[in-house]
């Protein structure tokens, strides 16, 4: 029998027209920060699509199946067999236990009509401090009819989480040690695409009395076992680079500071090699190897139905060929649905080159479905729900709404969506 809250949920996401975010205000409120952090441009004009009015309903009962999804997870990645497996082919960067967790893991997921589906693990997800500048703007769409249990968290509550999620990163490695400052490094950071968050996390570690740079790894040097910047010694990386494993020969500062641990580094080579290798997926959707691992058989049963069978792709590329509607292929290092491709967009020319080598294939699990009224019609969005999770706890949920073969800021009225749980009332 379905949940009464998956229902009104499904019904909420295809009738409910109310604005949830007000795009306008968040706009210039936003503007208005980034401007005094150093921003010329106004957010509107470099980041159109950032944010949806659209408000996206997540039953009850989906965030509690998304959080079991999470809890095995967890439970997986603590066993030594899983551990020797994905650490096996990983870097040698990657194999070292550092003592911090590493923060912003985002598991992503698409609601089917059986349930939430873990489409990937990400080890620096992006939005977080923008999603709670949204819930500043965010406007009450519809009514509750029953006691939801605890009141959600305010924007505040979260930033000052967020805080101490970091704080707790630096204990963990330094104890009692005075953290003095925070380099927040990506390449070519001013040129990416979430460069204002940046900005927000710089005046919220400033906020609380913490020196913090943003910075080019270029920019870091390693010498007599220090990383230092210009502006001086850095005591935590705020990493949000996609070298995953700093094998870029720029990035060799970083490495051997985080090799000597001279530096705490958050997220880190070990938990992208625990957890975002889409390798590892193959690992949690395959019944045989977690019975083999010792997964407890509640674990291996939540995993199954949460997770899209995936496998690595080799061999049998006409069978592949032949069944490709079915799957999602995607690089294994990737992000950022970079290299991504449905089975059913395809061409001769382009699996070829997938079939290569570095590549897994998903077991495809369509995303749900926002509908709205628009001026020319009724207008679909696809649904992409990402949780930020910390210590195998979800700290906040975030949708994202676009249209085509995977998410992106390109689509008119899309962008992150603030997230209400159902149940509520009728609009």
């Amino acid at each position: 029998m379905t949940d009464s809250s998956v229902d009104l949920a499904n019904q909420l996401n295809r009738e409910c027209d109310c604005v949830g975010t007000d795009v306008t205000a968040l706009q210039l409120s936003l503007s208005d920060t980034l401007t005094e952090c150093g921003l010329r441009q106004p957010i509107a004009a470099t980041h159109p699509h950032l944010f949806s009015e659209a408000p996206v309903f997540i039953a009850a009962a989906h965030t509690r199946q998304m959080q079991s999804v999470i809890d095995a997870v967890e439970a997986v990645t603590r066993l030594d067999a899983y551990r020797e497996s994905v650490l096996r082919s990983a870097p040698e960067i990657a194999r070292a236990v550092p003592a911090n967790d590493g923060v912003f893991l985002g598991f992503d997921f698409h609601i089917a009509a059986d349930g939430p589906k873990l489409i990937e693990i990400n080890t620096n997800a992006g939005g977080a401090l923008l999603n709670l500048e949204a819930m500043r703007a965010r406007r009450e769409c519809c009514r509750p009819e029953v006691d939801a249990g605890e009141p959600p968290s305010t924007a505040e509550q979260l930033e000052e989480e967020l805080f101490v999620m970091f704080l707790r990163e630096w204990r963990l490695a330094r104890g009692e040690e005075a953290l003095r400052r925070i380099a927040i490094v990506d390449a070519n950071p001013d040129q990416q695409y979430l460069y204002p968050e940046f900005l927000l996390f710089q005046r919220l570690f400033e906020s609380h009395g913490i020196d913090t740079v943003i910075a080019d790894p270029k920019e870091l040097s390693f010498v007599s076992g220090v990383l230092t910047h210009r502006s001086g010694k850095i005591d935590l990386v705020y990493n949000r680079l996609t070298d995953f494993y700093f094998a870029d020969p720029a990035h060799r500062a970083l490495a051997e500071a985080y090799i000597s641990n001279a530096a705490v580094v958050t997220p880190h080579p070990h938990a992208h090699a625990l957890y975002s290798n889409k390798r590892n997926l193959a690992v949690l959707s395959d019944e045989a190897t977690l019975r083999s691992m010792g997964v407890a058989e509640a674990d291996i049963a939540t995993l199954l139905q949460g997770i899209p069978r995936t496998i690595a792709l080799e061999g049998a590329e006409e069978q592949w060929w032949s069944d490709r509607k079915h799957w999602f292929f995607k690089p294994a290092m990737g992000f950022g649905s970079r290299g991504t491709y449905r089975g059913d967009k395809l061409t001769r020319r382009v699996f070829a080159e997938i079939m290569g080598g570095g590549y897994v294939a998903q077991r495809l699990e369509p995303p749900s479905e926002r509908w709205r009224n628009t001026a020319v019609g009724k207008t679909i969005f696809k649904i992409d729900v990402r949780n930020y999770v910390y210590a195998g706890k979800i700290q906040m949920t975030a949708a994202r709404l676009y249209q085509g073969q995977t998410t992106n800021f390109r689509t008119a009225g899309g962008g992150f969506a603030s997230v209400f749980p159902s149940p509520f009332g009728a609009c």
